[in-house]
């Protein structure tokens, strides 16, 4: 899972190769990879972040257990600090994961020894105590529904009875369905099955392993104090500015060992130049926010950037009918292009009374506003033709996911969004060219939104688009980050962002409606008793006609009752510098910069 994008992720990118001392004994020039992200970072505390520059930055920091084999198609899971997949039940309840001895943290001085920190090795127990941080109440977080709906023996009745109680969380006390069985084995216990379970472990944003010590010693700075086992380690943060990585000396020896599929000729170039090499290939990566499209292109044109997820705005001067440019070809611009697991979407506050509620009027007012949005102009005209129109929330590359599903939301029908609003009583009673609720009360909606140049164009479309329809509509600008605040606390009625899927199933996307998630991935805070039932029965199901079948009932609720628009799926354009070799964007793992060099 992989947070907001804000529509745009971050510049995944292309490292450098570590030349270290020359036989001479001069050290050679560090190599450093530029890119650049278009949000700013929250800070590096896994369970505290989910804004995209946080989490691309934390997946080369943090390590899960497992991970994606980086060239495979369909995605496929391997192992990262497991030394082997994980032992799993029949029925779907139990996993057994054995962590590979002598793998340590980054140096740090949280680890006692001397004043400059000592060695401490990766051992079962950080993962038990990581991932009983997000049951504790004093650590905010979104994303505590993914362990919660999976049902881990005991913990949610241990989070209780502390809210209850307002004492510590007794990160100590024994719980069932989650321990350590020695110093590298970890037993999860589920009190239901949970057959795609497992990926949850492939994720650094989850279960990226935090040691207690660090946390401990840290406390409320530790989003400024990423301390993980992965091959870089935060050097300098500018909040909002800069972020700078370098090489973690520590880092165990990791060599480059996937295998080429048949065919995927950029796959095959990938392992000609990496196959057999030790990780990372990278001394440093400098890491600029850039909030604007213009600069973040003048920027990668200029060859201040070595790689660039092409802002959509440039596609027609970059890329022209899906090409390269001869002037950027002829540069030695690489590019690739590849659909992402990705949805574009806006939500409407189910707790907010003009928008919210299960009553026919109101359902009517969210799906004529869905009717009267244009995807097909924002595709078009903001997106430049980078992104397909969404049918529903399920994105591609993901199990659930139908090509061939059209929904009511690939029409632009301000006819029948007239209709609609018109027969459940919105009126325009003063003919003053607005329509009223039909209490007589004013109809105004009002949309949450970042203060971009992107944003303001889609903007202007929806004011174009809700003016055709009589309705009014007001703008509240925010940062990404105070708008995620407000959003997790009900105070949005709409916004809109992107979803990133973690993992290569659905389920995450049918969550978005699940009634227990509200306050954390459930930002319109629907809670349809129905709706959550068929959810819980496909949980527990393995991949099948049965799971896909309830997956489609499912997905035509949230299409009827609308909490979401679905808008588009953006499709990756990503330029290198000549002298990159080896970047390859992954579909759900982030920590692309673990990979990449430069000549």
């Amino acid at each position: 899972m992989r947070r907001r994008d804000l529509l745009t992720r971050s510049a995944a990118a292309c490292a450098p190769l570590w030349l270290g001392t020359q036989a001479s004994g001069a050290s050679a020039p560090l190599k450093t990879l530029r890119v650049a992200f278009n949000t700013a970072e929250v800070g590096f505390d896994p369970p505290q972040v989910s804004a995209n520059t946080s989490v691309v930055v934390n997946a080369h920091i943090f390590e899960s257990p497992l991970t994606y084999d980086w060239l495979a198609r369909p995605a496929k899971l391997t192992t990262q600090t497991a030394a082997a997949l994980p032992e799993v039940s029949s029925d779907f309840k139990r996993f057994v994961f054995t962590i590979r001895p002598g793998i340590h943290f980054a140096d740090d001085a949280a680890f006692k020894g001397n004043e400059h920190g000592q060695k401490r090795e990766l051992v079962a127990e950080d993962y038990v105590y990581t991932i009983k941080r997000y049951y504790d109440p004093r650590v905010r977080t979104e994303h505590l529904y993914q362990f919660e709906n999976a049902k881990l023996l005991g913990l949610s009745e241990l989070r209780r009875r502390v809210q209850k109680s307002k004492q510590l969380f007794p990160y100590d006390e024994p719980v069932a369905g989650l321990r350590s069985l020695d110093r590298y084995r970890f037993e999860v216990l589920l009190a239901e099955p949970d057959p795609r379970f497992v990926h949850v472990f492939a994720n650094p944003g989850l279960t990226g392993a935090v040691a207690r010590e660090v946390v401990e010693m840290y406390g409320d700075e530790i989003m400024a104090h990423p301390v993980g086992t992965g091959p870089f380690r935060l050097k300098s943060w500018r909040r909002g500015s800069s972020i700078v990585l370098e090489r973690n000396p520590g880092f165990r020896e990791q060599f480059f060992d996937a295998v080429a599929p048949e065919g995927d000729v950029e796959a095959h170039a990938m392992v000609a130049h990496l196959g057999g090499r030790r990780l990372p290939l990278v001394d440093r990566i400098d890491v600029s926010i850039i909030e604007e499209a213009q600069p973040r292109w003048l920027a990668f044109v200029g060859g201040e950037l070595d790689q660039l997820l092409l802002p959509p705005e440039f596609a027609g001067v970059a890329v022209p009918q899906g090409r390269l440019a001869p002037y950027l070809a002829r540069r030695g611009v690489q590019m690739q292009r590849a659909p992402g697991a990705q949805v574009k979407h806006s939500f409407f506050n189910f707790d907010d009374p003009q928008v919210g509620g299960y009553t026919p009027e109101k359902v009517a007012l969210r799906r004529a506003v869905a009717l009267a949005y244009d995807n097909q102009a924002e595709v078009r005209q903001i997106f430049q033709d980078q992104a397909v129109p969404a049918q529903s929330l399920f994105a591609p590359n993901t199990y659930g996911y139908d090509a061939q599903l059209k929904s009511e939301l690939s029409a632009h029908d301000i006819p029948r969004a007239n209709a609609l609003l018109d027969v459940y009583g919105y009126l325009d009673r003063d003919s003053d060219g607005w329509r009223e609720n039909p209490d007589g009360t004013p109809l105004v909606l009002r949309m949450a939104s970042t203060s971009s140049q992107r944003q303001r164009q889609i903007n202007e479309l929806w004011k174009k688009n809700m003016d055709a329809i009589g309705v009014r509509m007001q703008f509240e600008e925010g940062t990404f980050g105070e708008l995620i605040k407000r959003s997790l606390a009900g105070k949005l009625m709409m916004w809109g962002f992107t979803w990133s899927a973690g993992a290569p199933d659905g389920d995450f996307f049918l969550g978005l409606g699940y009634g227990p998630n509200a306050d954390q991935s459930n930002d319109a805070r629907f809670h349809l008793p129905a709706f959550d039932r068929i959810y819980e029965r496909q949980r527990v199901l393995p991949d099948g006609a049965e799971r896909s079948s309830l997956m489609r009932e499912a997905n035509r609720l949230l299409l009827a009752y609308m909490p979401y628009i679905p808008h588009l799926h953006p499709i990756d354009t990503d330029l290198c510098q000549p002298r990159v070799r080896g970047f390859m964007r992954h579909p759900f793992a982030r920590d692309a910069w673990r990979f990449v060099d430069l000549v």
